[in-house]
């Protein structure tokens, strides 16, 4: 086990996690607009060639938070646009993400079935 990489992984990850915190805390923005604005900047940096360096460096502390998932986002449309040309920008993110989103759906449908909804009233 390379406990260093765990070690950085542990570090990148808190620290993005500290950021969206401190949003929280520090601004009037919503929790929707923070998760917006995460993502995005994950396929910005992506875009700009800043994140992947981070994401080899840090490991799973920087695929992990919502900027991962804007960096799978940008990955795969740019995976996309090299096979398919143009049609690729507009399916590469999905076809990047696809394993993640069906992952959060089938552990969405399994706490559905395990909770029990009731009024908030």
């Amino acid at each position: 086990m390379d406990w260093l990489m765990l070690l950085k992984a542990f570090v990148v990850g808190g620290l993005i996690c500290v950021v969206g915190q401190l949003l929280i805390d520090l601004t009037q923005l919503t929790p929707a607009r923070i998760l917006v604005l995460f993502v995005t900047l994950g396929v910005a940096l992506t875009a700009v060639g800043v994140y992947e360096p981070l994401v080899n460096w840090a490991g799973g502390g920087a695929t992990v938070p919502l900027t991962g998932f804007g960096y799978s986002l940008a990955k795969g449309v740019e995976e996309a646009v090299k096979e398919k040309g143009w049609i690729g920008i507009f399916t590469g993110g999905v076809t990047g993400t696809s394993g993640g989103i069906a992952f959060a759906i089938f552990l969405g449908y399994l706490c559905a079935l395990v909770a029990k909804s009731k009024d908030k009233a």
